[in-house]
């Protein structure tokens, strides 16, 4: 059987993450074949893999945004899409019935008539689509600046729906943004089922990152975020099963639309052998060592974590701050984070980048996750697996995975505070390191709750379970 992977932003180009989880899956399936279609920003990251790829995968695909501005605008034309196919774009844009999938198919797969992504744009089609949409929901905000708002929101999109779709057996999209999309429409093509693994709720994620951002302003924040929720809900209609790694996540998915009949749970595993070397917490001479296992990015909110180990110093003076991950992908953001520990005058703040994280884990003794958006984080899963114990931000599954799930007994793995919260983070800190048998009774308790219900082994059985659904004798 061989199975499309559509992925977004991630593998395999960033470390880490949902990239981990993919490595992990594909490795967990020797006898099928993967094949990846990755969507990035910029071509320069063509062909520059940070994953080994497993022996099973066939081939990749690799499309970027960027690319976009080598495409030639072609002249103005008149009426060059069916009613039908007017009705879908006016559709995809309003958000408020179902699309649909062949009438986008026909639009853009079928070369001979839209020869460029930009061509749409360039009719009198979309012009009037617009107008239409202004007319009934944005008529309050200057036509021209959403004219011009629109077209940037759909040409990635279209661009990317114009693009060759690859053959599978099984199409598997990570998210549900515009991989989700493009799973959606290869699945209809090809008359093949769909699947979504939802990590976090993509449609939140942007709406995160579109409230806090400088490029949207005003109430054209608004539009934007519509648009996220559009695109996330043609995923959800489309798809013949929506997996998802813990209960809350479940929950939202059906808020925004999802069919609870297709939701079906299945949490991140770890490799527990990775970690059967590290004993539990151990006293020691020295200073009180905090770590993190991050990506240096914007929504790690890696600056919390600085400004809670401000305060961490004033109880703790010779406290080290070990920031774990690689921290070239955001490059803007990491020169911040570096100024802010300038700024703050701290010490003893190391930046490793990229290192075996199961050789770390056993020198820290509280471990920090600051973020202000998660699904369910391998990097707290694998800390519990080192018995270390945590002080997360109350996002995605880390309330869960700290405090239990409901019938979980085992007891406390840490401390959980809001977001963004770095004085509640570091009285949290400060109080686990003022308790070794705290530290060590809840680094215990991590563990056991990884081992009883989020092993490697677990999270494979449960898509070897998934995928036998589709497969068809001969694949």
């Amino acid at each position: 059987m061989r199975i499309c992977l559509l992925v977004e932003g991630s593998y395999p180009y960033v470390v880490g993450g949902v990239s981990s989880w993919i490595q992990m899956l594909m490795e967990g399936f020797p006898e099928y074949e993967f094949f990846i279609y990755a969507m990035g920003a910029e071509a320069k990251d063509r062909g520059k893999y940070k994953y080994k790829f497993p022996a099973n995968v066939t081939g990749i695909q690799e499309v970027f945004l960027d690319e976009i501005l080598s495409c030639k605008s072609p002249s103005l034309q008149e009426n060059i899409l069916s009613e039908a196919e007017r009705n879908c774009i006016y559709d995809l844009v309003m958000g408020e019935k179902p699309i649909d999938i062949g009438a986008m198919a026909e639009i853009f797969q079928h070369k001979g008539k839209i020869r460029s992504p930009l061509a749409i744009f360039m009719s009198s089609d979309f012009f009037d689509i617009i107008s239409q949409v202004y007319r009934k929901r944005y008529s309050y905000l200057p036509f021209t600046d959403f004219f011009w708002t629109m077209r940037s929101m759909l040409l990635p999109l279209f661009y990317f729906l114009h693009q060759p779709l690859p053959e599978a057996d099984v199409y598997h999209s990570v998210a549900t943004g515009y991989c989700g999309i493009i799973g959606s429409l290869a699945a209809s093509v090809q008359k093949k089922p769909f699947l979504i693994t939802e990590h976090g709720i993509y449609s939140r994620e942007r709406e995160t990152e579109i409230v806090k951002c400088g490029w949207a302003k005003g109430d054209f924040k608004s539009v934007w975020i519509q648009y996220f929720y559009n695109i996330a809900k043609l995923a959800y209609r489309s798809a013949d099963m929506v997996v998802t790694l813990f209960e809350q996540n479940a929950i939202i998915e059906q808020e925004l639309g999802c069919d609870p009949a297709k939701i079906r749970i299945v949490p991140n595993g770890v490799r527990m052998e990775r970690f059967r070397h590290i004993g539990e917490l151990q006293q020691h001479e020295g200073p009180l060592v905090i770590g993190g296992v991050v990506r240096v990015v914007p929504i790690k909110d890696i600056i919390t974590m600085l400004r809670a180990f401000l305060l961490v110093q004033q109880v703790f003076p010779d406290a080290v701050l070990k920031v774990i991950g690689p921290y070239g992908e955001d490059k803007e953001y990491y020169e911040m984070c570096r100024q802010t520990v300038e700024t703050l005058q701290l010490r003893n703040v190391e930046f490793t980048g990229s290192v075996n994280v199961a050789e770390y884990l056993p020198k820290l003794d509280i471990m920090v996750l600051s973020s202000i958006s998660e699904g369910q984080p391998l990097a707290v899963l694998e800390g519990q697996a080192a018995r270390r114990p945590f002080v997360t931000t109350n996002v995605g599954c880390c309330r869960e995975l700290i405090y239990g799930a409901t019938g979980d007994e085992l007891g406390t793995a840490g401390a959980v505070v809001a977001p963004m919260d770095y004085r509640q983070m570091a009285k949290e800190i400060i109080r686990l390191g003022r308790d070794f048998e705290l530290r060590r009774r809840m680094g215990n308790i991590g563990y056991q709750r990884v081992e009883n219900g989020y092993t490697y082994e677990n999270f494979i059985n449960s898509y070897r379970e998934i995928y036998g659904k589709y497969e068809r004798p001969g694949d």
